[in-house]
């Protein structure tokens, strides 16, 4: 069980780094430690902005905060900072694996706004109009877009990601519950990113990857092998079927490791660690790119204290 306490010295020695320094537009910028810990208060508990206790500042200083860092992007840069301090160290285990999780979502999580509102906008002052995308894809159960989708059970909204060897999330991704793990598995492999502390171009290819059968179809594989990434997928059984229909015309079939592919648990581990956040088992965030960032702070956290 993850702990609610706040923010070591250690861990805000890691992070004070990289955020924002000197004055806002607005005036000073209120104590960067005090706000952080007000979010992961709110991240653990699932609580209202507006019941956070007041020693964390004011909880509209706190929300806005989040909203800020969520659009331009400091959540994951932080993430990635992290991840380049353990794979400098050579702590990072890059056979990885990928899997995605449905997340529910609360009722009034749903009903944002599907046009940006008129006048600027009032979290981050032209980056947030610029960065937030608007959700228009059509056949997205009619929930407004914002990575929302329809079920028998309501709202829902899918977390995918990839995990390394030690349960931790490299690379996150939220999309609409109903859309398919396969539309997604690139998308989610191209946000590996960790860079490097010296010299030299982010590592962005895993040694190995593993996933289950909802992975299993030829552009997948045309993919892992176009990039050189040993992979240990099990065959669907209706593929099977076809290759051995056309004989020798059916190739061969794929490799198959039982022993890598035990493993494979290390990202179902990972999604149970960020579920450990009542603010991301279920998704109160209207906006899709403020859920991500509430998604990508709990796995900063995972880093930190794992």
């Amino acid at each position: 069980m993850l702990s609610r306490g706040d923010l070591t010295n250690a861990e805000w020695g890691m992070l004070e780094p990289l955020l924002p320094q000197g004055n806002n537009r607005c005036g000073r910028w209120r104590n960067h430690r005090q706000v952080i810990n007000g979010i992961l208060y709110r991240l653990s508990t699932g609580c209202q902005w507006r019941r956070l206790p007041e020693k964390f500042s004011p909880w509209q200083t706190v929300h806005k905060r989040h909203l800020r860092w969520s659009a331009d992007g400091t959540w994951e840069r932080l993430l990635q900072h992290v991840q380049a301090v353990a794979d400098a160290a050579g702590e990072v285990d890059w056979n990885v694996n990928v899997d995605s999780t449905v997340m529910r979502a609360h009722q009034h999580a749903a009903g944002a706004p599907t046009t940006p509102p008129p006048g600027p906008p009032p979290v981050s002052k032209g980056a947030a109009r610029r960065s937030v995308p608007r959700a228009t894809v059509p056949g997205d159960g009619g929930a407004g877009g914002e990575e929302l989708g329809r079920s028998r059970g309501g709202l829902t909204t899918k977390v995918h990601l990839v995990a390394d060897g030690k349960c931790r999330p490299l690379a996150l991704l939220v999309t609409p519950g109903q859309r398919a793990d396969c539309t997604q598995f690139e998308p989610v492999m191209d946000k590996i990113r960790v860079p490097r502390l010296g010299m030299g171009w982010p590592r962005r290819t895993p040694d190995s990857i593993g996933a289950d059968r909802a992975y299993s179809n030829g552009k997948i594989r045309a993919y892992l092998r176009r990039r050189g990434i040993r992979h240990v997928i099990p065959e669907k059984s209706d593929s099977k079927s076809a290759r051995l229909h056309r004989g020798s015309r059916g190739g061969r079939p794929a490799g198959f490791d039982k022993d890598r592919y035990r493993a494979r648990n290390t990202v179902e581990r990972a999604i149970n660690k960020i579920k450990q956040f009542r603010a991301v088992a279920t998704r109160y965030d209207k906006r899709g790119y403020v859920y991500l960032g509430t998604v990508t702070a709990a796995a900063l956290l995972t880093w930190l204290r794992n």
